[in-house]
């Protein structure tokens, strides 16, 4: 099997993964500022008549969150590809992430989020943006935000929504068909065969047999490793997708509720696995969990 023997590339990709989160929280507060700095600026242009004055504005606001949306999406692309350096070497390790709680790991979809959730996220903040923004919206303003959707963005969304949807039940069953290979005529046999010598007590019979179920497993890897590019792919593709759909301070509104519920949520499950350690429960063990 890969990395034996080789150095920790769990441990090398967890203290990566803790300075990425860092940096992620840097960038949630650049949008943060940005987003407030604009409303402010369209809440003081609600009464002008001037349509010079809102072509000039939106010219103005792409020229400033453009750079910023594209910040944060790469620093979404560079920690895909740390993570599929990682894989190459210990592709088991991203499926059980000793960085991540095992809040969050309960609700991994293929070592990581599940792709349709960008949507789920997309229309429960629109939904309470709109709330929040109800009377303005009536009243003809325009707030610019996820509340403000236009027809045609709707309707775009859930055309990416059905394909992406798709795509996520493709690589799920092919994930399926994966994980069926455990029990394969293959590897019933061989896991008779150990059992066997090990009962035998044949040492040199059990060595040579070691290499067979090392090539057995080292295919199964190797198959992990292709459906987590798949559906790393997938997250990285739609999360570019949702985005070229929204206007900028959408896009931005968009990735700050990403990033603060990443966040929130990897917080909130290593307090819990803290405590959990802390009253003798099911915590990792022997993992030195970060406190936020």
């Amino acid at each position: 099997m890969r990395n034996e023997g080789g150095p920790d590339h769990s441990e090398s990709f967890n203290n990566f993964f803790q300075s990425w989160l860092v940096e992620q929280d840097q960038l949630l507060n650049e949008l943060v500022d940005a987003s407030k700095r604009y409303e402010t600026n369209i809440n003081s242009s609600t009464g002008s008549t001037s349509s010079n004055g809102d072509d000039h504005h939106q010219v103005s606001l792409e020229q400033v969150l453009g750079p910023l949306i594209d910040k944060v999406v790469n620093h979404y692309e560079k920690y895909y590809r740390a993570k599929s350096g990682s894989a190459k070497e210990d592709v088991l390790a991203m499926f059980s992430p000793c960085w991540r709680s095992q809040l969050e790991e309960a609700f991994l979809w293929i070592g990581g989020w599940r792709p349709s959730m960008a949507f789920h996220l997309l229309y429960s903040k629109s939904g309470l943006q709109f709330e929040a923004r109800l009377s303005e919206l009536l009243s003809g303003i325009k707030t610019g935000d996820l509340g403000d959707l236009s027809p045609n963005q709707v309707v775009r969304v859930d055309e990416l929504q059905m394909k992406t949807i798709r795509e996520e039940k493709q690589v799920t069953e092919k994930m399926a068909k994966l994980q069926e290979t455990v029990a394969d005529s293959s590897m019933v046999e061989l896991s008779h065969k150990m059992t066997e010598l090990i009962r035998s007590g044949d040492r040199m019979s059990l060595e040579e047999e070691e290499e067979q179920v090392e090539l057995n497993l080292t295919s199964k890897e190797e198959g992990l490793e292709e459906m987590l590019d798949k559906a790393d792919d997938l997250r990285l593709r739609t999360l570019r997708e949702v985005i070229s759909i929204l206007k900028p301070m959408q896009a931005a509104h968009f990735l700050i509720a990403g990033a603060e519920l990443h966040l929130r949520v990897h917080d909130w499950g290593m307090k819990i696995d803290a405590r959990n350690q802390n009253h003798g429960g099911g915590g990792r063990d022997a993992v030195n969990l970060p406190q936020s």
